[in-house]
């Protein structure tokens, strides 16, 4: 995985085979989200506004959290069909 240092002026050099795979050119304009402690950058106006949060961080810390509960086993299914996974559902403690 390339690596990125950051200059003087918090300026970034990105590897070439980045620009090339982004089409980047002087003057494009990235937009910056935090994930955790995950930065990720987007060309801008490439995430379609009706998905743009899933990158805040509310949306990243439930994936998070999710991811976790999925590790630990803590779910409930798969299930043969809709009722068995209301049942489940409705007769699960939390």
């Amino acid at each position: 995985m390339p690596t990125v240092t950051m200059g003087a002026c918090r300026e970034l050099h990105l590897p070439e085979e980045a620009v090339r795979a982004l089409r980047l050119r002087k003057g494009s304009k990235l937009d910056v989200q935090i994930a955790g402690e995950t930065v990720v950058l987007v060309p801008a106006g490439r995430i379609p506004k009706d998905q743009r949060y899933f990158w805040t961080e509310e949306w990243q810390r439930r994936e998070r959290e999710a991811d976790e509960a999925i590790a630990a086993g803590d779910v409930l299914g798969p299930f043969e069909d809709a009722d068995e996974a209301i049942e489940a559902l409705r007769s699960a403690k939390v």
